[in-house]
This record gives structure tokens, C-alpha cells and sequence, in this order.
């Protein structure tokens, strides 16, 4: 036996192993002992958190053991967050982490809770019941940063803290994949997490839970049944010391060692006044029988039909049952009421005054089984309708209304509806989908049924942007009186079908949409939202003919909405990549931000004002470029959209760094994109992007076979986006494969995103290089194709007018045509890339022009160049580059290699 430290008399039987590993992380936590102090003052702070897990079937004592883990930790001075999972609660989203954190949250006032909770107030409130829903909804990851940051928090203000969770085979989802999620980050807070769970009764999304390292390894710790010892030890205790050895074993035998069915096996013994001795023990086979299943039905009913009633009505309400609530669902007076609930507390079913218990979950999931189905299903529509009579709202009415069968019921399907609208700005789709998906089969009247296929097609354009889509289909093939209704299926649809990567038909739809639109306002809506899916399609039929109508509609409009500056931002776009002059780039993408682009609306997306940021980018303006990105990613944090939309933030803040010759802060801030690309899912779009930038920069500070193996890692290759990206992913692999020194390979790829960017007239080298890349793999075999290759680029840059792009592309010319004509263009490159801010582009030139006056025997310019090129490549963290610098400078004759040393040893940028 093991007993608490404080000496009480409660004692868990063998149970001493558990104890141990519970004894040794709070000792962790807190330090040797109760009261003990975690860090000596002015010391360092030894708080170590970290997982326990234990695993067992039903009547274990799992419940058991974690009340003494309660019970220690608060001895030890612990702040202790207790949460159990609920059979009757998985569907409630939350309801664990509201038990968890409402309890120090809840008492607050509004401007305390803003304060506590910053500004994930918005955010993460609605969540955990502490404020309503109001403005967009934050997608499921960004909630769930936000319960890690107020959890944090807690684990600050409150250290040390054990958080419990019992029962967690029946926690509802989003809480159970937040904290498998937030499980492994335990070991560098102060705080110890020990959860509780049926090994058998896992769902599948809680796997992570067994696998979780925690004190005990990989593996939970698992409670095994007591021995014959253990079950006479409790016996005794409950029935005296006279019970015989005989009696004891037969008690253990017939519960199979488990300590729920042993300890409620003696209470019957007490009820029928059996005496413990060798004569009763035959009688116990039949009494423990009384203890579950059928038998324990039977007892219930032997109490009579109102109180079987009352037992029915608490097992369909779950847990926490209101007395009130439980005699509303039983129809029951409440006198009546009073007087079942002792009947049941007397026969140990149910437990508690002010709220009602059962007083195992087993015993409640025998009872809620016993229900008959029909009556079930009523004792779940009359609890929907005592939830709201009572005030707690449509959503906690919900969970009702999905066990019961559809009846052509305007009020339930009113009921699911708005429930579904509290937890979509609550951060849970999940929920939110199966309400709806609910309420569908209700149905709803006719006129509402477009409206209801509608909103579940918001619930599920995060989670499966495909089964979207057939929603919204359905929807537009409904009756539809509200324009605005039609309209805001038409623009998600196409939404949703572009960002399945099917951007012909988004494109298709609201070009329709526009052509039959009968305001001029909602034309020109949809009109924009076609240019803007036609500029990023790779298989547009006549996209000249396009961007001429943009041009001419563009020029029309005066920016006076919102609709007006999207189509001049695209116009600003559509400039870049034809490759029109800066000047003209610039001065549509002022007009598109002058009367703001938001980039967290919620019925527009992020795209044009990204379009817009990216225009600077190409012009060699990377600073507005940087600004726009930082108003765009605090946007997206502020609405809790911490997905795909602060990934591609991130990335594309990375290109921007990238393209400055920041190639440190690019490839953290791609790899940083790349793990929030991760958490949205495999083969998205934006993880298309996040890895062809990282893969780009990778090969700009000489590490190709790293990008190589990235490419490999996710399935970078063929087949690639029907969407036009940037950078180009097409383009980028074949960078890497001439990187890779497989120039053949990498000719035909290029020449691939020639044949597909050509005949659309994107032809801006400054945007997508891929005839830079292209001229440097056709000169191993075709020099003279490849210089003319490199010429157009020149051409095309100059018309463009970048500095950047000009130096880029004349350095690569220089380069494939070598002699007099590349020094020359060499030197041209570098002064153009001195006038921009491209510092990677410019040491590449430097050392390219250092290399060639050495080859020249022009050994003083070319130690001269070669030595600039060096400090910037190693200010860019272009490994590789200064690696050939300093190389290059060896070469050179003494005594000007000797100087070489030291730059070439300088600190690099990583």
C-alpha cells in the first residue's frame, strides 16, 4: 500500500509504482517534498515539467489515482487545472479546455479578461465561453496558438501547475488535439501534465497521446487489475477484519481484481447484511452481477418509474447535471425530483446536491445504453429544448438536437444553424460542419435550404476545400431570393475551387456570374475576382487579350472602393510580369493602396494586396515591399489566422529578404512558413511556395544538395500547380537542377516555363529568371543559343527597367559569352546592381568579374573585385559564393592572395 505523505488514511492498494513516477515529477516540479521551494532565491529555477500518462480499462481506478495526484500536487503548493472528459460531451467543442481555464478566467471582469488575455481576447474567448463570437472567425491553428499562449501564460503567472485530465478517451476533439499538441513544450514550463484514458476506447485523433515521450518513455504508464492480497485488504477495511480469507479470495476472484466492482461488491454486502465468511462467498457470483450491466438495471428500476426517469434524464445531460435541468428533461415536479435523486444517491448511481454525478462512468454509460431508443431520442429533444428554456444557448442545445431524428422542424434546424454560427467564430469548423450537416437532413424549409448548404460551406472550406465545392454546387442549384446570398456563394466558390487548384473554373464561375449580373456594382465585383484567378492561371487561352481589358478597365476607374482598387492593384500585377516599365507599375500600385487594401477581409483574401506588396518588390522598392507584409501578417495575427494565411506572410516576407541578398533571415523566415504550411497539410498550394523560396535559398548560399533533399522530402517535381506562383515552382526546379550540375535536365525544364510564360506574355526576367538559368545550362552544349538566350533577357530587363533585373541579366550574359564583351558587360552589371538593393546579385557579379580580369591576367582589379565580392557574400550568408571568392583570390599571384585570409575566415552570416 501507499499512503499520502501528509499521513491520511485514504490509501491506494499497489498502486505504489504509479505513486512513485507521480512523487518523482512533482519532485521535479517543485522540488523534494511539500512545500518544498523549485529554486533558491536569486538561483536559477529548476521547475521541470513534463507528461503522465496512465492507461487501464474501466474501474481501474484511474479516477482514483488522479484525485491523489490532485491531492499531492496541491500539498506541494501546485496551482491545479482539472478537466474530465464526458461520454454525453465529445461533440461539444471545447468543453474540456473551458474546464480547464475558465475556472481562473471566469470571475473576471471584461477589461480584466482583455488584459489577461491581450489580443487573443477576440480569439480565444469565444472558445473557452469567456466572451461571444464577434468579427471573422480564426482558423483551427490560430485558435490553437492562442490556447497555447494563454496556457503559457497561466503556467507563468500560476507555477508551479499539474493539469489534470481524466477520462480523456471521451474529451471532445479540439481540445484533445490542442493538448497532444501542447503536450511535448510541457518539459520547458513549469508545468505537469497527467492524463487518464481507456487504452481501448482511444479515438483516433488522440493517438498522440500514446506516443507522447513523458516520464514513463514512449509508452503510458498501464494499471493492472489488484491481486487476491489487495481485494482482502479492501474488504476488510469496508466490511471488518472478520471477513474470512476464503470470502476475501472469492470477492477478488468474482471482480476479477477490479477495485470499482470490489468496492461497490461490499456495498451490496452491506445492504443485504451477508455475513464474509465461507457461507456467503457462493452468493457474491449473483451480487456482483447487480453491480453493472443488466444487473445494475435491474436494481435501478426496483427504485421505481419516476426515478428511473431521473436516472435516464442525468444520463443523456452528461455531466455537471443541474437538478433543475434533470427534472425539466424527466418531467418531473421538483419535490419529486428531490426525492428520486436521494433514492439514486442511496443506491450509490448518483452522487453530489448542487450538481449530480454519477458515481462512476461506467455506471452512467450502463444506464444511457438502457434507455430504449425511441425514448432516448425524445429524452435528447426534450433536453434541446430545456437547454434553451434555460438560457445556455443553441450550442449547448446542439449536442441534443444531433441525436435526434429529423422531423421537417423549423426550430431545430434554427437551433443548429446558430449554433453552428457560434462555434464557426468560436475556431471550430468541425462542430460547426456537423450542425449543419445536421440540419440538412431535418430539412430545412425550401427557401432556406441555399442558405444553410451555404454556411456549410464556410464550415468546411478550411478542412476539405473539394467538399466545398459540391456544397456550394448544390446551393447555387436551390431557389435563391437574396442576391447578396447568391453572390457570396458564387465569390466563395471560386475561391474555394481556386485554392483546390482548379483556377480555370474558378475563373470560369465568376466570369459567368459577371456577364448575367444585373448591378453594375456586382459585375464589376466579379470582374475583378476573374482577372484576378485569370493572372494566376498557367492554361489561360488568350491572356494578351486579358491583360488589355484589365489595362483599359483599370485606367477607367478611380479607386473609389474597394472593388475599384483590387482591379488597379491587378492592373499594377499585370504590368509586372508583362514587364512594362517600373514607372508604370508604380504608379498603379499607389493607386490600388491610396484608400487602403485590407488583407484580412473576410469575403475578399489576402491575394491582390500581396500582388500589390510584390510590385515593390520586382521595382527594387523592397522596403514598401516589407511594410505591406508587416501590416499584412499583423492582420492576419490580429484575426487569429495563423494557417495558410501567415504562412504564405511569412514566405513571401523570406522572398522579400531573399531577393535583398538577407539570405539568413529569408531561410528562417521560409522554414518558419514552412512549419505553418506543415500544420495546414501536405501538397497545399502554400506549401508549393514555401518550399521552392527555401529551396531558392538554399541554392543561393551554395547548399544544392540540401535543397535537393527538401525537393525530395515533399515531392517537388512534376506534376506542378495549375497556378502561376512566385517564385515560379517550375522555374525553381529547374534552378536546382542546374545547381545539381544536371544541365541537360535542367535546359528542358527551363525551356518548359518558357514555352508556358511566353505565348501569355509574362516575359519579365526580373520576375521569373528562368532564361537567366536557361543560357547557363544551354552553354555547356550550345554557347551560341545560350548568349542569345541571355541577350533577350538583357533586352527584356532594360524594358522593365529594374536595376536588379538589368544587373541580373547582364551578369549572366557576361558570363555565357566571357571575352572583352563580358567584361564590359560585367562592369555595366555591377553598376547597375550597386544603384539597387540586391546585395547577393551584386557580389555574385563582383566575384564573376573578379574571376574573369584574373582569367584576363589583370591580377590588381581582379584582387580588387574578388575582395568586394567576398565581404558581400559573406554579409549575404552566401556560403558558397565567398567559398569560390576566397578560392579565386588564392590563385592569385603573391603577394596579393596574402590578405585573402582574413575575409575569407569573417564571421558568416547564419
Amino acid at each position: 500500500m501507499a499512503g499520502r505523505p501528509s499521513g491520511a488514511t485514504r490509501v491506494l492498494l499497489e498502486r505504489d509504482a504509479e505513486l512513485a513516477a507521480v512523487d518523482a515529477a512533482l519532485s521535479a516540479l517543485t522540488g523534494p517534498g511539500p512545500g518544498a521551494v523549485p529554486a533558491q532565491p536569486g538561483g536559477r529555477d529548476r521547475r521541470r515539467g513534463g507528461l503522465l500518462a496512465f492507461a487501464g480499462p474501466a474501474g481501474l481506478g484511474k479516477t482514483t489515482l488522479l484525485a491523489e495526484v490532485r491531492a499531492r500536487a496541491a500539498e506541494r503548493g501546485c496551482t491545479v487545472l482539472s478537466a474530465r472528459g464526458g461520454d454525453q460531451e465529445q461533440q461539444v467543442a471545447f468543453h474540456v479546455a473551458r474546464q480547464l481555464l475558465q475556472p481562473l478566467l471566469a470571475g473576471s471582469s471584461e477589461a480584466e479578461l482583455r488584459a489577461a488575455l491581450g489580443s487573443w481576447y477576440g480569439i480565444v474567448g469565444p472558445a473557452l465561453g469567456l466572451c461571444t463570437p464577434q468579427g471573422a472567425a480564426p482558423d483551427p491553428q490560430g485558435l490553437r496558438d492562442g490556447l497555447d499562449w494563454v496556457l503559457t501564460h497561466v503556467v507563468v503567472q500560476h507555477a508551479p501547475v499539474v493539469l489534470v485530465l481524466d477520462d480523456a478517451h471521451w474529451a471532445d476533439p479540439q481540445s484533445l488535439n490542442w493538448l497532444a499538441a501542447f503536450a511535448p513544450r510541457t518539459d520547458d514550463l513549469a508545468l505537469l501534465v497527467v492524463v487518464a484514458y481507456r487504452p481501448d476506447e482511444l479515438p483516433p485523433s488522440a493517438e498522440a497521446f500514446r506516443g507522447l515521450p513523458g516520464r514513463a518513455g514512449h509508452r503510458p504508464i498501464g494499471l493492472e487489475p489488484l491481486t487476491a492480497d489487495a481485494i482482502g485488504l479492501l474488504v476488510r477495511a469496508q466490511l471488518g477484519a472478520h471477513a474470512d480469507e476464503e470470502f476475501c479470495r472469492e470477492c477478488w476472484a468474482v471482480t476479477a481484481g477490479n477495485p470499482f466492482e470490489a468496492v461497490e461488491l461490499t456495498a451490496k454486502v452491506l445492504d443485504r447484511g451477508l455475513r464474509p465468511d465461507a457461507a456467503g462467498a457462493p452468493l457474491l457470483r449473483d451480487l456482483v452481477a447487480a453491480v453493472k450491466g443488466s444487473g445494475l438495471i435491474a436494481r435501478l428500476e426496483r427504485l421505481g418509474p419516476s426515478t428511473v426517469r431521473l436516472a435516464w434524464a442525468a444520463a443523456v445531460l452528461g455531466t455537471e447535471i443541474q437538478p433543475a435541468l434533470a427534472a425539466s428533461v424527466a418531467g418531473l415536479g421538483s419535490q419529486e425530483a428531490a426525492d428520486c435523486a436521494d433514492r439514486l444517491r442511496d443506491a450509490r448511481i448518483l452522487t453530489g446536491s448542487r450538481t449530480l454525478e454519477f458515481v462512476h462512468p461506467l455506471i452512467a454509460t450502463a444506464v444511457y445504453r438502457a434507455i430504449p431508443d425511441a425514448v432516448r431520442v425524445a429524452l435528447h429533444g426534450k433536453a434541446a429544448w430545456s437547454v434553451v428554456d434555460a438560457g445556455l444557448g443553441p450550442t449547448a442545445a446542439a449536442r441534443h438536437l444531433l441525436e435526434t431524428h429529423p422531423e421537417e422542424d423549423p426550430w431545430v434546424v434554427h437551433q443548429l444553424r446558430a449554433a453552428a454560427r457560434e462555434t464557426l467564430r468560436a475556431g471550430a469548423p468541425e462542430a460547426a460542419r456537423s450542425c449543419l450537416a445536421r440540419a440538412l437532413r431535418e430539412p430545412p424549409p425550401p427557401e432556406e435550404r441555399a442558405g444553410v448548404l451555404y454556411e456549410l460551406g464556410c464550415a468546411t472550406q478550411l478542412l476539405e476545400p473539394s467538399t466545398t465545392v459540391n456544397h456550394l454546387r448544390a446551393a447555387l442549384e436551390e431557389p435563391i431570393d437574396d442576391p447578396e446570398l447568391r453572390d457570396g456563394i458564387l465569390f466563395l466558390l471560386s475561391q474555394s475551387l481556386a485554392h483546390s487548384d482548379r483556377l480555370s473554373e474558378a475563373a470560369d464561375v465568376v466570369g459567368r456570374a459577371a456577364r448575367t449580373a444585373t448591378s453594375a456594382r456586382t459585375r464589376l465585383r466579379m470582374q475583378a475576382e476573374q482577372f484576378m484567378w485569370d493572372a494566376f492561371r498557367s492554361d489561360e487561352p488568350d491572356s494578351p487579350s486579358r491583360s488589355r481589358r484589365l489595362a483599359r478597365l483599370a485606367d477607367r476607374l478611380t479607386g473609389r472602393d474597394l472593388t475599384e482598387r483590387y482591379i488597379i492593384g491587378l492592373r499594377a500585377w499585370d504590368a509586372t510580369l508583362r514587364g512594362e516599365p517600373t514607372g508604370t507599375v508604380l504608379r498603379h500600385a499607389a493607386r490600388a493602396l491610396h484608400g487602403g487594401l485590407p488583407w484580412a477581409d473576410e469575403g475578399r483574401g489576402f491575394e491582390v494586396p500581396a500582388l500589390v506588396a510584390m510590385t515593390y518588390l520586382y521595382a527594387d522598392r523592397p522596403e514598401r515591399a516589407e511594410e505591406l507584409f508587416a501590416e499584412g501578417i499583423a492582420d492576419f495575427e490580429r484575426h487569429g489566422w495563423r494557417g495558410a494565411h501567415l504562412s504564405f506572410g511569412y514566405v513571401l516576407l523570406g522572398y522579400v529578404r531573399y531577393r535583398c541578398g538577407r539570405l539568413a533571415e529569408a531561410e528562417e523566415l521560409a522554414r518558419d512558413g514552412l512549419r505553418l504550411a506543415e500544420r495546414v497539410g501536405r501538397g497545399t498550394p502554400v506549401q508549393w511556395y514555401a518550399v521552392a523560396v527555401l529551396a531558392g535559398v538554399l541554392i543561393a548560399r551554395g547548399r544544392a544538395e540540401e535543397a535537393a533533399a527538401l525537393a525530395a522530402d515533399y515531392d517537388f517535381a512534376e506534376p506542378f500547380p495549375a497556378a502561376v506562383t512566385f517564385p515560379d515552382a517550375q522555374a525553381v526546379h529547374g534552378e536546382l537542377l542546374l545547381a545539381l550540375g544536371r544541365h541537360q535536365e535542367a535546359a528542358t525544364e527551363l525551356a518548359a516555363v518558357g514555352r508556358r510564360l511566353d505565348p501569355r506574355g509574362m516575359r519579365n526576367p526580373g520576375w521569373c529568371p528562368w532564361q537567366l538559368h536557361l543560357a547557363l545550362a544551354e552553354a555547356h552544349d550550345a554557347p551560341e543559343r545560350a548568349a542569345g538566350t541571355a541577350l533577350d533577357a538583357v533586352a527584356r530587363a532594360r524594358q522593365f527597367g529594374a536595376p536588379s533585373a538589368v544587373g541580373g541579366a547582364l551578369r549572366v550574359a557576361a558570363e555565357v559569352i566571357g571575352g572583352p564583351r563580358g567584361l564590359d558587360l560585367l562592369a555595366e552589371a555591377v553598376t547597375c546592381l550597386e544603384a539597387s538593393p540586391a546585395t547577393h546579385q551584386l557580389a555574385a557579379a563582383l566575384v564573376a568579374q573578379g574571376r574573369a580580369l584574373r582569367a584576363a591576367g589583370r591580377p590588381g582589379p581582379a584582387s580588387t573585385a574578388l575582395r568586394r565580392g567576398l565581404d558581400g557574400a559573406v554579409g549575404c550568408g552566401a556560403d558558397g559564393l565567398a567559398d569560390l571568392a576566397a578560392a579565386e583570390l588564392a590563385r592569385l599571384p603573391e603577394p596579393l592572395a596574402a590578405p585573402a585570409a582574413a575575409p575569407a575566415t569573417a564571421p558568416r552570416q547564419r
